[in-house]
């Protein structure tokens, strides 16, 4: 016999969200949603390092409560709310959220700052370029991130075209 329900027998029903789609409700707990301008291969790059840092933490490795708080602010569920304005030392922190992130999802490779751009900036990401550099050297500073042109490490402050970065000895 057919089922009337649209959502197919094995899968979950998505979660009731606020009317404005701010946030989720579970269980009669409001929990924010993830940023819905998130491109869905990053999105998912982000979901799975969560999942990865959530292991972590029940496996009591060092900083994983670091790396699932990263996770979350870089897919928009802590931190500043994505539904504001994009600026900001809150907004500064969920970019140095995701390029940690990323770096650590894509442990054997390299980020470009246009994927993290891209992640926290949605339709305006081309703007948000310039800030994503100053945070990249920041993080550079801080032997967090590494950032490389052709293979070899630079300042992304004197750094023209093209620039990858890539996990720094202090992540």
């Amino acid at each position: 016999m057919a089922s009337d329900s649209s959502t197919p027998p094995d899968e979950k029903p998505a979660p009731e969200r606020t009317p404005d789609g701010h946030h989720l409700i579970i269980d009669g707990r409001r929990w924010r949603a993830t940023d819905p301008s998130i491109p869905e291969g990053f999105r998912q790059e982000l979901v799975d390092e969560l999942m990865a840092a959530r292991r972590a933490v029940k496996s009591s490795e060092v900083d994983a409560r670091r790396r699932v708080h990263d996770a979350k602010t870089a897919l928009g569920e802590r931190g500043a709310p994505w539904w504001e304005d994009r600026t900001g030392g809150a907004f500064d922190e969920r970019i140095a959220a995701t390029i940690r992130s990323l770096t650590r999802k894509r442990e054997q490779s390299s980020i470009c700052p246009s994927d993290v751009a891209r992640t926290v900036g949605g339709e305006i990401w081309r703007s948000l370029m310039p800030d994503v550099r100053r945070v990249a050297a920041e993080l550079a500073d801080h032997d967090e991130i590494v950032v490389t042109q052709k293979g070899r490490p630079v300042s992304i402050r004197e750094a023209r075209g093209p620039v990858r970065i890539i996990r720094g000895p202090k992540i």
